[in-house]
């Protein structure tokens, strides 16, 4: 095979169906696209349909929404998380070949839920009066009901969720972007022994009863535990291109070039400048962050219904920019589903979509890893194998 461009869509919390262990996490019924589905049936996503993602929800759950003449134009799958947990680093990284076969660390759902030392060696450290929240919250919900607060005292706003971290809110202007920053950049070495995945600075902007949170986001995540992909191909110099989320993600280890973008049409704009200009032998990797952040944990269908109109529509000009050997995946890293109750993640299989000109369309089953994912990358780009995952080219 010639060597072209890999680019992968990471549409950010698009599960397929419930895995075999989701009862464990309280998911056994969560279906992310299923459950938007049944609210809108005659959802407009023909390009993503073309490419078999109703095939790969059909083969994961069941539920059949195929309309009878299509055929797939792309390789379809769904594969299952080996990973612990249902949290973004633990997907990203069994994706480019480094299951999460620990535990992370997690907050009780209690009121405080962060441990009285680490509060106190992080205010004395920050510098800091006091902390508003230290509670279980919805990012958004937690704004709106402490930023009025926070900006009269001065006191970050701290929470936590079912993932394993510790977030901190403030005012980008009362409170300053570059001080949140910081005193995230103190906190992530402070969780390190709790076994935090992420610390995440979470900025916001308005007046009370308008506040809105920004692009400025910044996750603090521990690096992996070993060599990704990412890793593999910088050190053998191919350009591993990160948009959006990813670099932080993990950890802006293996990444040659970070571009930044605050919404999922900002993002695809960026991924195809980025595609026009990156050379042979490039990994373009995109994570489409508003699916989790703005519709799945405000458990929005509607919005996430007009979220996945937006992005097929961008699909089909970025398909039609591609060069005959590039090769295009699209994957989710969790499920998120808008009809359950809560805000959190769900225990879900992933769409897998292997779309090229180059590729051959087929079926190719239930994949028993993430990995399997990074394992064909690295034998399309002529890298080694990794140590997890069967590549899709050998089935």
């Amino acid at each position: 095979m010639r060597t072209g461009r890999v680019c992968i869509l990471m549409m950010d919390s698009l599960g397929i169906g419930a895995s075999a262990d989701a009862k464990r996490y309280g998911d056994e019924k969560a279906n992310t696209l299923g459950h938007i589905l049944e609210r809108y049936p005659a959802l407009k996503i023909p390009n993503l349909t073309r490419w078999g993602l109703l095939h790969a929800l059909q083969d994961s759950s069941g539920m059949d929404f195929i309309p009878k003449e299509v055929r797939p134009q792309a390789c379809y799958g769904y594969a299952v998380e080996n990973s612990h947990g249902k949290d973004t680093p633990s997907g990203h990284w069994e994706l480019m070949g480094v299951p999460v076969l620990f535990d992370w660390g997690y907050f009780p759902n209690t009121v405080p839920c962060f441990p009285d030392a680490l509060i106190a060696r992080w205010l004395s450290q920050a510098q800091l009066p006091g902390v508003l929240g230290n509670t279980h919250a919805s990012g958004t919900d937690i704004i709106d009901l402490l930023g009025a607060e926070h900006m009269k005292t001065g006191f970050p706003i701290v929470y936590t969720s079912a993932d394993s971290v510790f977030q901190v809110a403030a005012h980008e202007e009362s409170f300053g972007l570059d001080r949140l920053y910081h005193i995230c950049e103190l906190a992530r070495q402070l969780v390190d022994e709790y076994q935090i995945g992420r610390v995440i600075a979470r900025p916001f902007i308005g007046e009370p009863g308008n506040f809105e949170r920004t692009a400025n986001r910044k996750d603090y995540t521990t690096p992996p535990y070993r060599k990704t992909l990412l890793d593999m191909l910088k050190i053998q110099g191919h350009e591993v291109i990160a948009i959006g989320k990813i670099a932080d993600i993990f950890a802006h280890q293996g990444v040659t070039q970070v571009i930044h973008a605050d919404s999922n049409e900002h993002l695809f704009g960026e991924t195809m400048k980025a595609m026009q200009k990156a050379p042979a032998g490039s990994l373009v990797f995109t994570n489409f962050v508003d699916f989790d952040s703005k519709y799945g944990h405000r458990r929005d269908i509607d919005g996430y219904a007009q979220a996945l109109e937006l992005f097929d529509r961008q699909l089909r000009q970025f398909e039609s920019q591609l060069k005959p050997n590039d090769i295009v995946f699209i994957v989710a890293d969790h499920g998120c589903d808008p009809s359950f109750p809560g805000s959190d993640h769900t225990r879900e299989h992933i769409p897998v979509l292997m779309y090229g000109q180059s590729i051959k369309p087929r079926n190719i089953g239930e994949r028993a890893t993430f990995a399997d994912v990074g394992q064909t990358i690295a034998a399309i780009l002529g890298m080694p194998d990794l140590e997890c995952g069967v590549s899709f080219l050998k089935a």
